[in-house]
């Protein structure tokens, strides 16, 4: 199995990821591990990717993911995931994949954003992910607001796990 979590900047994406990673003894791989040095300088300098610089980062994280699954191995990723057209690309061909969406009110991802020191995703970029947001209609769809002890429980819980 492949779960997938995603969200906003700021929605808890890999503290959640990574706390589900270790309590299943499973691998955790990071979405923004996979983009290039151009796409973090492009965010790091307060411009939003468009979908052409998405592209390359969208499909080494199929790819990654698709390892897994040919390995037989279970895994937790994170990626933002943003629009459904980004979704389908991620889950092609990968049937044993699990998506947990993560949401939360904009001044709370805000204030989480502006709480991470020398992180290239800056707080003034919220804005651009929630204008282009499609959220998914066939995820688990958890409000950050709970703890992350929680949001773990709660993910374990509905995809039995």
């Amino acid at each position: 199995m492949i779960v997938l979590i995603t969200g906003v900047a700021g929605s808890g994406k890999t503290t959640i990821g990574r706390r589900l990673a270790t309590e299943l003894g499973w691998s955790y791989h990071e979405a923004d591990d996979f983009h290039s040095a151009a796409n973090k300088a492009k965010m790091a300098s307060g411009v939003p990717l468009d979908d052409t610089d998405r592209a390359p980062w969208l499909a080494a994280i199929h790819a990654a993911m698709a390892d897994c699954v040919r390995r037989g191995e279970s895994a937790v990723f994170t990626c933002s995931a943003l629009k459904e057209s980004y979704r389908r690309v991620l889950a092609d061909g990968l049937p044993a994949l699990k998506l947990v969406f993560l949401t939360g009110a904009r001044a709370l991802l805000e204030q989480r954003l502006q709480a991470r020191p020398g992180h290239y995703m800056k707080a003034g970029m919220l804005d651009s992910q929630l204008a282009i947001l499609e959220p998914p209609a066939d995820a688990l769809t958890l409000e950050v607001r709970q703890t992350p002890a929680a949001l773990v429980a709660d993910i374990r819980r509905a995809l039995a796990l």
